[in-house]
């Protein structure tokens, strides 16, 4: 199947409406606004790390209101067990049976506030649901339905009572971006809107599940030329040969960043992906798959620079095929 120019037009009306309509919310951060609605509509999670008061909590549920559909906020702290989020089996003593009970993760679009407080153990509990949108309790698989995403947060500076991420749950995340501080213009619009202590209560539903699903597997229709993913492949390879990385970006960051850079070209309004479209967004997609060495990271390597250094070592396809 391919996408029409009507089709194109229609999802690029639909993306910008989302993304105004989450704006309300979030002054200022129409970049970011439009990172987060592109991995909802690629199937990914997105993982909002940044300073405490920028917002992330806001952006997370103004996005939740936009979909009129379940949303639910799990508030990750060092007690939380898998089951609190999953949910759990109990025994009915009126009908003699086992049912099971939907924990929190059953929802469109799940908040998790403050991921890295919550233990190992009950962060490993999100590895199948965000992988495949299954839960499996007592044997028994449970889907999630569609569309369903997890968008978390966390603190960067304070790290008292929290624990790191572990790269298998870091892989599972689309998107890694902050919001960071407003610029001036819109830090005074914000002052003089302090009354308003609820600004995501402004956004009301727009959209419905079945729009979305259907925005979904238009992006995932979009043609993408061999060159293209030859040199996504490129990139990928650059990150793990690169000499201050000690493990590279897995195939499934090479496969996210193929499906969100459809979900942005068709949000142009274009019916194919282009190269620009990768560079635009390999920063968000892969710096957060990377482990860097021990030594470079104590010398101060970002994965930032490791991923700026393999985009301008790697010659992107000059032409496309008619």
């Amino acid at each position: 199947m391919t996408v029409s120019t009507e089709q194109a037009t229609w999802f690029h009306d639909a993306f910008e409406s989302l993304v105004d309509n989450v704006d309300k919310a979030i002054l200022g951060k129409k970049d970011v606004i439009r990172l987060v609605v592109a991995a909802m509509l690629s199937e990914g999670h997105v993982l909002l790390e940044d300073f405490p008061g920028t917002g992330k909590t806001v952006l997370a549920k103004a996005l939740a209101n936009t979909l009129d559909g379940t949303h639910s906020r799990i508030q990750f702290t060092p007690d939380l067990l898998p089951s609190d989020v999953t949910g759990v089996t109990v025994y009915n003593q009126e009908s003699r049976t086992f049912e099971f009970h939907k924990g929190p993760i059953f929802a469109q679009i799940v908040l998790a506030d403050e991921i890295n407080r919550a233990s190992p153990k009950t962060q490993s509990a999100l590895l199948e649901v965000m992988e495949e949108a299954l839960v499996t309790v007592d044997g028994e698989p449970h889907s999630v339905g569609s569309p369903f995403m997890v968008i978390a947060t966390q603190n960067p500076v304070e790290q008292a009572g929290t624990y790191k991420l572990p790269e298998a749950q870091l892989d599972r995340f689309l998107v890694k971006t902050s919001l960071g501080y407003p610029d001036r213009e819109t830090s005074v619009d914000l002052l003089l809107d302090a009354a308003n202590r609820a600004r995501a209560s402004r956004v009301s539903p727009i959209i419905g599940p079945e729009a979305v699903t259907a925005m979904i597997q238009l992006a995932s229709e979009v043609h993408v030329e061999r060159a293209v993913m030859e040199y996504i492949a490129d990139l990928l390879q650059g990150t793990r040969d690169d000499e201050h990385a000690a493990l590279g970006v897995s195939m499934r960051g090479g496969l996210a960043l193929a499906r969100i850079a459809k979900t942005w070209a068709l949000s142009q309004g274009r019916l194919y992906v282009t190269p620009d479209d990768v560079r635009d967004l390999a920063t968000h997609v892969l710096a957060h798959r990377i482990i860097i060495d021990a030594e470079a990271e104590f010398a101060g390597t970002t994965s930032q620079q490791i991923v700026d250094r393999v985009l301008a070592r790697v010659t992107p396809p000059a032409t496309r095929a008619s």
